[in-house]
């Protein structure tokens, strides 16, 4: 449920974070192509001496990679890149808006993928109701996972929804958006007081104890270890409800 994200973390950066992210508890990692550490984080597993079947490892395909043929070897790039011969999940990381065929052909690239027993679960990032459903009409395998940008500013209740109804996990990127509007939200903190937490935390909690996976970044250790430590308290229904609230449905970080 609680996941380290490597988005932008420098690769001079990568060796520092990912043991300071093992030594305060995470093992579940979010990773992608297109940020160019992937190479670096697969030395730095390797440097910890972690066994791989204590990871939870998830990667991307980006969308110059879509299609058939280049979705099979980028996934073969990234394996090579983090030093693994399988992959616990791998994402479309965006759905192709100019030629969704493309993407449907990238789903079945994934698929061939999860049948050979290369990645143990498939699904999709940034995808719509819609696009989901075009997905679900040619589809042998179902995606498993759909990963979106949740913080209480978008708290995506109706896609969140369908997500669940169809059986696949919510998992949220950005989930404190970006964080100096977040953070400082009145209703947070007043929460966070209540909690003997800080902002960050009770808004971490908030996504867990409404089902959501995420995995907020950091190259600080205090604040690695600070965003591990929200399994000691629980949000009231009342609190909960306080934060969904605050929905203003804004993308913070794309124009859409």
């Amino acid at each position: 449920m609680l996941g380290f994200g490597t988005y932008r973390i420098d690769n001079a950066d990568i060796p520092a974070a990912i043991q300071g992210a093992l030594d305060a508890g995470y093992r579940h990692f979010d990773c992608a192509h297109i940020y160019g550490n992937e190479a670096a984080i697969g030395k730095a597993f390797k440097d910890a001496g972690v066994k791989r079947e204590d990871l939870f490892i998830t990667s991307k395909v980006w969308n110059a990679d879509q299609g058939y043929e280049k979705t099979l070897a980028a996934f073969e790039q990234t394996l090579k890149d983090l030093q693994m011969d399988y992959l616990d999940l791998y994402l479309i990381h965006w759905p192709n808006e100019e030629d969704f065929n493309l993407t449907l052909d990238t789903w079945k690239a994934l698929e061939t993928l999860y049948d050979q027993g290369k990645v143990k679960a498939i699904g999709v990032s940034n995808f719509s109701e819609k696009q989901l459903k075009e997905v679900f009409a040619m589809a042998k395998v179902k995606p498993m996972v759909n990963q979106i940008e949740r913080h209480p500013y978008k708290t995506q209740v109706e896609l969140g929804k369908f997500d669940e109804d169809n059986d696949i996990v919510n998992e949220g990127y950005s989930p404190i958006g970006h964080g100096h509007f977040i953070l400082e939200d009145p209703t947070i903190n007043k929460i966070a007081k209540d909690h003997n937490k800080t902002a960050a935390q009770v808004v971490l909690r908030w996504h867990i104890d409404t089902g959501y996976v995420i995995f907020p970044k950091s190259s600080k250790v205090s604040r690695v270890k600070e965003n591990f430590d929200i399994f000691d308290f629980e949000l009231t229904a009342d609190e909960i409800e306080a934060i969904n609230g605050l929905d203003k449905d804004e993308h913070l970080n794309y124009d859409n």
